[in-house]
């Protein structure tokens, strides 16, 4: 299955911008640099996480919750290693 199109990573780069600066930290950069580097699974779980709401979002991304969803959990651990230390 092919990867996503330009136009796939541009509306999820539009919808990863979130207002809440945490979010917009992790998750920018991560949708800028690596969407591209998706396969179509990965990015179908991507636009899956940036449909939930950002308090949700903020839990997964700060490690205190992991969603049960075996494919945004990878997502979101993928994620959360892209974040320089």
């Amino acid at each position: 299955m092919p990867g996503p199109t330009a136009a796939d990573r541009a509306r999820a780069l539009w919808h990863a911008r979130r207002g809440m600066r945490e979010l917009d930290l992790l998750l920018l950069p991560f949708v800028r640099d690596q969407a591209a580097r998706l396969d179509a699974v990965g990015f179908a779980a991507l636009e899956r996480l940036l449909e939930r709401p950002d308090e949700v979002l903020l839990e997964w991304l700060m490690g205190r919750q992991l969603p049960t969803d075996p494919d945004l959990e990878r997502l979101v651990q993928r994620i959360r290693a892209a974040v320089p230390a």
